[in-house]
């Protein structure tokens, strides 16, 4: 039996339980497409709700206890949660009225897939550190961005070129790091998640290169991407000059990103 496009991804969208954001994406059908109005927030409840509370990002030698580890999982979960949620949020909020417009979000749902099994690899090792995911501040920064993407433009640029791109860096560096505790469980996860994300920013890369007309995709890059993010957020600690040009499959863009500087702090901290 199919299901509607619309009924799952309300469901992960505005559903307020893990169970919901985890169903099984099989046998989806991309019926006719109505406008959708966005939430102000995700649905979520009880543990797994928004607070304006922060816990400090763990550093070494912290990140090596099993609460520093287990805080730092924590956030890398809610990363792929608001992901999850964001791509259901673009499935509804875009239009699909040619085969390109379906190839795209078939392509979304992919990711969504890739997306669930990350959260939920995280989750798992959460568990065995003695922790729950919920036990620990989540936020809503990703999401934020959400009402500025109006365009399947500016939502790849932000989502695939720029969140995941910097998660290219991000997980290389937490996955040596955690592999010099011999930690390789967690190690192992992240592997997953940066041969995922390799393929991610690649789907991204492909589409704004299919919407960029006669401008550079550097040049489309920046025309879509929503102030105040700027092209930093692209880089995590560590920046991998390499494996972003795998992933993007462009040289010019790569050098542009590599040479591109300014006061975003997280590039700039210390572990």
């Amino acid at each position: 039996m199919m299901t509607s496009y619309k009924e799952l991804a309300r469901q992960i969208l505005e559903g307020a339980s893990l169970t919901d954001k985890l169903i099984t994406l099989d046998s989806i059908q991309f019926d006719e497409w109505t406008p959708y109005d966005l939430p102000i927030m995700p649905g979520r409840k009880d543990k797994i709700s928004f607070t304006d509370a922060r816990i400090k990002f763990p550093k070494t030698p912290n990140i090596f206890k099993n609460e520093g580890k287990a805080i730092a999982l924590h956030s890398f979960a809610n990363h792929e949660l608001l992901a999850i949620e964001m791509m259901a949020a673009a499935i509804l909020r875009y239009p699909h009225h040619t085969e390109a417009e379906i190839r795209f979000k078939k392509g979304l749902l992919k990711a969504l897939e890739d997306e669930q099994k990350h959260f939920s690899l995280y989750v798992k090792r959460i568990n065995e550190l003695g922790y729950e995911f919920g036990d620990f501040p989540v936020n809503d920064f990703f999401w934020k961005q959400m009402q500025n993407l109006e365009t399947p433009e500016s939502f790849t640029a932000v989502m695939s070129l720029t969140f995941e791109a910097a998660n290219l860096d991000f997980a290389q560096y937490y996955r040596d790091l955690f592999r010099s505790d011999n930690d390789h469980a967690t190690a192992d996860i992240l592997d997953i998640v940066l041969e995922d994300e390799i393929s991610h920013v690649a789907f991204g890369s492909y589409w704004l290169k299919k919407w960029r007309e006669d401008k550079s995709l550097w040049d489309y890059y920046l025309s879509v991407l929503p102030h105040p993010l700027t092209p930093a957020r692209s880089k995590g600690l560590s920046y991998d000059q390499i494996v972003h040009k795998k992933a993007m499959n462009d040289d010019e863009f790569v050098d542009k990103l590599t040479h591109f500087d300014d006061p975003f702090r997280v590039t700039r901290r210390r572990q």
